[in-house]
């Protein structure tokens, strides 16, 4: 015997709604500031405990970071003749027994770091130079609050507060 299904109602479907059309304002046409245009640069920034950078000690600073990069300009220079020298070589290696093919891979990877290493290093005095140049030599790239003079002094690199670089190395 078959059933017969009855049929299912529909409910009525909920009216719409109008929606508000959101117009968007007439755009606003800047005018343009003219910011004085400082002619003495600011001065590093130093902590509240500390005396204010002297021209002498910027010198100082500037000195050591202009050392620094032509000592690593040079150390890069040779690490990277090494490591052409090395792969140059790697590709006669007809007859190597299989720990001179090891020691060759191994010293060219220690030539390869020690380039990475330098070139990195020389960035960092390059980006320490402009910070100099620019006024913001001194302050944390992170916090902006005043690396500290004997921080610079001891590493004139730094980019962050001593507090900022603790919290980065964790």
């Amino acid at each position: 015997m078959a059933v017969k299904k009855s049929a299912t109602s529909k409910a009525p479907a909920p009216a719409k709604k109008p929606v508000a059309v959101k117009r968007a304002a007439p755009a606003k046409k800047a005018v343009p500031v003219e910011k004085p245009v400082s002619e003495k640069k600011s001065r590093p920034a130093v902590r509240s405990d500390e005396s204010a950078w002297t021209a002498a000690e910027l010198r100082e600073i500037e000195r050591e970071l202009r050392e620094d990069a032509g000592r690593l300009a040079g150390e890069l220079a040779a690490a990277e003749a090494g490591l052409a020298d090395l792969i140059r070589d790697s590709g006669d290696g007809a007859g190597d027994d299989q720990a001179d093919a090891g020691s060759k891979t191994f010293e060219r990877e220690h030539e390869m770091s020690l380039a990475n290493n330098a070139r990195d290093m020389l960035l960092q005095v390059e980006h320490a130079l402009a910070r100099l140049a620019n006024g913001t030599y001194g302050a944390c790239e992170n916090c902006g609050t005043p690396i500290g003079k004997g921080r610079l002094q001891a590493f004139p690199r730094a980019t962050l507060c001593l507090p900022c670089k603790q919290a980065e190395e964790r």
